[in-house]
């Protein structure tokens, strides 16, 4: 069943996935579906996606893509600004995505992504696991009541079939 107010703010991950196993040639049923999603502003993401597309990950043309769809990746509003701090005051939160975001050197987008989707009351969809006690995307949605689903589930939410 489609749910035509479904909205999806996408991960870092999740766009990587797309343009890197998704070839255009090869899947062209997929693109037309991608972009009647995008075109109807059901999927965003958030400003810290797109820099960590610019980070020099490997993601296949998604950078290129995000930079013409940039009105797809705004600022934190004052209401995610305040989500953010929210998560951030949880401490196990706090501590692990600071060492995360140390130990790869590069920007961390994970508690802006949740705040997007919680102020739009949208849904997350990230490729990212779900350890017992940890401090991934995932982990905190759940402690937030955030719905959290990876992109396999996006696509059987949305009936895509190919």
């Amino acid at each position: 069943m489609i749910f035509q107010e479904d909205r999806y703010v996408f991960d870092t991950n999740v766009f990587s996935q797309i343009f890197r196993f998704y070839y255009r040639a090869i899947f062209p049923r997929l693109w037309t579906k991608f972009y009647e999603i995008v075109n109807d502003g059901r999927i965003s993401s958030v400003r810290e996606v797109m820099l960590e597309l610019g980070d020099g990950r490997k993601t296949f043309g998604a950078l290129q893509w995000a930079k013409g769809h940039s009105h797809l990746f705004p600022e934190p509003n004052a209401q995610e600004a305040q989500f953010v701090r929210d998560i951030l005051a949880v401490k196990h939160f706090q501590r692990v995505i600071e060492n995360k975001k140390n130990r790869v050197g590069k920007r961390n987008a994970d508690t802006f992504i949740i705040a997007r989707a919680d102020s739009i009351k949208g849904i997350v969809v990230t490729e990212e696991s779900d350890p017992p006690h940890g401090a991934r995307i995932p982990n905190i949605c759940r402690r937030f009541d955030v719905p959290c689903i990876n992109l396999e589930k996006f696509m059987k939410r949305e009936n895509w079939e190919f």
